[in-house]
C-alpha cells in the first residue's frame, strides 16, 4: 500500500477518504492542523501529500512553502471551488496539481494515480542520460544539472524538462505535455501546466541569465531553445 498524508481540517472528509482510498491501495494518515501536518510530513517519506488550503495553525500555503524548502514530495492541493487565485498561488509555490472542493472521490483517485505514475522510476530506461548543451538529465536517478549545478526540480518540472530535452528545438504541444506530465487531457481553462512551465523556466535562468531556455509558442506549446549550431543530444 502507498502511504499518503492527508492534511485537512474536515474530520468527516478525512474519515471518508481514509476508508475510500484504503479500498484502492492507499494507507492514509490524516492530520487536521497545518502546523501538525508539516511536523508529520517531516517524520517519514510519503508517496504524496494531499493538502487543504484553509487550515488552523498555519494555512496550506505556508505548509507547502515549508515542505518545498526541504522536499520534492508530490503535493496535491485541495482548494475551494472558484478560488482561481488560490490555485495559481499554490502552483507558483510548488504544488504538483490541485483539485477544487467539493470533488468526487473517484476524480481524486484518478489525480493521485496520475501523480504516482509520474513517480514510477521503473518506466524510465535504466541508463537513460540526456544532454542538451549545458543541460544534463539522468532519467533513472531523477537528477537534473545545468552548467554543473544541480537543479532542484519537482516531479512535474523534471517531467517537463525531460519531455522538452528529448526533442530539443522542437515545439511540443500543450496537449502532449499535459498527457505526458500531468496524466490528463489539456484543458485551455486550466493554467496548471503553464504555471509549472513558468517555475521550470525560472529555475533554468539562474545566475542572472536573461534569455528564457523554454520558449512559449503562442497557441501551440513550448520549445527548449538551443543554439543554431546544435546538432543533437547525448542519449545513452
Amino acid at each position: 500500500m502507498e502511504d499518503v498524508l492527508l492534511i485537512d481540517d474536515d474530520v468527516e472528509l478525512c474519515s471518508m477518504l481514509t476508508e475510500y482510498l484504503a479500498r484502492h491501495g492507499f494507507r492514509i494518515r490524516s492530520v487536521n492542523r497545518g502546523d501538525t501536518g508539516f511536523a508529520v510530513a517531516q517524520q517519514r517519506p510519503w508517496a504524496m501529500i494531499l493538502l487543504d488550503v484553509m487550515l488552523p495553525g498555519i494555512d496550506g500555503f505556508e505548509v507547502l512553502r515549508r515542505i518545498r524548502s526541504e522536499s520534492n514530495v508530490s503535493v496535491l492541493l485541495l482548494t475551494a471551488r472558484g478560488e482561481d487565485v488560490d490555485r495559481i498561488v499554490g502552483l507558483e509555490i510548488g504544488a504538483d496539481d490541485y483539485l477544487p472542493k467539493p470533488f468526487n472521490p473517484r476524480e481524486l483517485l484518478a489525480r493521485m494515480r496520475a501523480v504516482l505514475r509520474r513517480q514510477d522510476r521503473t518506466s524510465a530506461p535504466p541508463a537513460a542520460h540526456l544532454r542538451v548543451q549545458d543541460l544534463e538529465l539522468d532519467v533513472a536517478a531523477r537528477k537534473a544539472v545545468k552548467a554543473g549545478r544541480k537543479l532542484d526540480l519537482t516531479d512535474v518540472e523534471f517531467g517537463l524538462l525531460e519531455a522538452l530535452m528529448r526533442v530539443p528545438g522542437t515545439v511540443v504541444s500543450r496537449d502532449e505535455l499535459s498527457q505526458a506530465v500531468l496524466g490528463r487531457e489539456f484543458d485551455p481553462f486550466d493554467r496548471s501546466l503553464d504555471m509549472h512551465v513558468s517555475r521550470l523556466r525560472r529555475k533554468l535562468s539562474f545566475d542572472g541569465e536573461n534569455e528564457d531556455r523554454v520558449k512559449t509558442i503562442r497557441g501551440v506549446g513550448y520549445q527548449l531553445v538551443v543554439d543554431r549550431d546544435f546538432n543533437g543530444q547525448g542519449d545513452s
